[in-house]
């Protein structure tokens, strides 16, 4: 790549040249001439081209850097980021890279429907109510419209049983404290969402790594552990894994739940992403009803910033135990949050919601598949997420924490395999989120980026 054509701008200004480079990239980008995750020349090969000293260079590179038009990574060179993926960081913060998004349809006639129904439900809502405390586990009205809902996948489900919470990561807290005593462990899948793992640290709870495979946990390595070891609960993510996305099948199920009846564990069952699938196996809460707790939420269809998750308990009397400890850790789910939900589970507005999503998810997992299948990626039908096995170099190149990193810095939400391990033995793979505020154009050069970084580093290239 040459950039000779910068000779005359930098002869004829009169800013000092390591102040122009920003501007000459800034341009370049702009005029096309340059694209957004394009490498750069090294940088002793731009001086030389250009007849600046080295460390006039490496000034101006470090100006474009503060101005976020380029960014270096250690043996892996420098890159024009630019906007071309269009997600920008909210807030100060860079949670949008590392966190699993569903798609954002601001446009979809479904998401209107829903922002519409949003803005007449707290128009029409007894305000003051809504501002007062009310007994934890929601209203009458939202533990019934959460029972309807949830019967769609569990026809068992009851109001009695089912308690509101403000998010499944606060239900994972109360359980976690509430199950697993002093001495006993929490089962896990060796690779997990990295939320529990964060609870366990902070309750002192020891995880007991199990075993899983391309179709998720191995029921044999749960009861040798319930053999072994003081097991308080299993805690697995049955359908569209994260990050793997594996579904368990149902034969797995039934082992898991006959293992789980035999040994008195209870099962807290993450059921975050199987609202996505159109069919998927029966939940292990209809094979083991008397010890399974069932999660589900909002989060991975409509949105994080729903703080709504329905909990199924398997008595009365667990009920009251789990309503004891959410409150003890939360206190309440917003009641405004969750007359806005229950409004739109009644109007049928989730429903409508729902299907944009899995049919927008469907055209995102076959986008993956289509450009990632050569690299071995992994995905369902109608997820949003894909995992992505890295072949490990004895060179040091395809590393997943150093690709991630990569990755993140041009805008595409890689986590490597390393977050989610509980068994210190992580693969080497990454995470690939197709969600969040990626447009279609935006995913297509997204996962253009993740081919450039695979062949870049099979390559085994370094660029210094």
């Amino acid at each position: 790549m040459s950039f000779t054509h910068w000779i005359a701008r930098l002869r004829s200004s009169t800013l000092p040249a390591y102040q122009l480079i920003p501007e000459l990239i800034a341009n370049d980008l702009q005029m096309g001439r340059i694209a957004p995750r394009e490498r750069l020349p090294p940088l002793r090969e731009l001086a030389s081209q250009l007849d600046l000293n080295y460390t006039t260079v490496v000034r101006g590179f470090a100006e474009a850097r503060e101005r976020g038009l380029i960014v270096s990574r250690p043996g892996l060179g420098s890159f024009v980021r630019g906007s071309f993926i269009g997600l920008p960081l909210r807030a100060g913060t860079g949670a949008e890279m590392t966190m699993n998004l569903p798609p954002e349809l601001a446009d979809h006639p479904a998401f209107q429907q829903a922002q519409e129904q949003a803005a007449r439900s707290m128009a029409q809502a007894n305000f003051q109510d809504l501002m007062r405390y009310q007994d934890f586990g929601g209203a009458t009205r939202d533990r019934y419209q959460a029972a309807q809902w949830m019967a769609q996948w569990v026809p068992e489900a009851v109001p009695e049983r089912l308690l509101v919470a403000p998010g499944i990561h606060s239900v994972l807290l109360a359980l976690t404290s509430l199950l697993v005593k002093p001495g006993q462990s929490l089962c896990v899948e060796p690779l997990v969402y990295p939320g529990i793992k964060a609870i366990a640290a902070q309750l002192g709870t020891r995880l007991h790594p199990l075993s899983m495979d391309g179709q998720g946990l191995i029921p044999e390595s749960f009861e040798a552990a319930c053999k072994s070891t003081p097991v308080g609960a299993l805690y697995l993510c049955p359908n569209l894994h994260n990050p793997t996305t594996a579904t368990l099948p149902i034969r797995r199920r039934e082992q898991l739940a006959d293992i789980a009846l035999r040994h008195s564990v209870p099962i807290i069952e993450d059921d975050a992403y199987g609202m996505l699938p159109i069919a998927a196996p029966p939940p292990l809460i209809e094979f083991a009803p008397e010890l399974t707790y069932y999660i589900s939420g909002l989060s991975k269809w409509l949105g994080a910033g729903v703080r709504t998750a329905h909990v199924l308990t398997p008595t009365t009397a667990t009920h009251q135990r789990l309503a004891g400890a959410l409150r003890a850790t939360t206190v309440m789910a917003s009641p405004m949050i969750n007359h806005v939900v229950s409004d739109w589970f009644e109007q049928g507005t989730g429903v409508e919601v729902l299907a944009a999503i899995r049919e927008e998810c469907q055209w995102r997992s076959q986008t993956i598949r289509t450009r990632l299948a050569s690299h071995g990626v992994r995905t369902q039908p109608n997820g949003f997420h894909a995992w992505l096995p890295l072949q490990a170099r004895e060179d040091g190149h395809c590393v997943a924490s150093d690709m991630a990193d990569q990755l993140r810095s041009l805008g595409v939400a890689a986590v490597a395999g390393s977050t989610f391990s509980t068994d210190r033995n992580p693969p080497e793979g990454l995470r690939i989120c197709m969600g969040g505020s990626l447009t279609r154009d935006d995913c297509g050069r997204a996962l253009q980026a993740v081919v450039d970084a695979l062949e870049h580093c099979q390559a085994g290239k370094t660029t210094t």
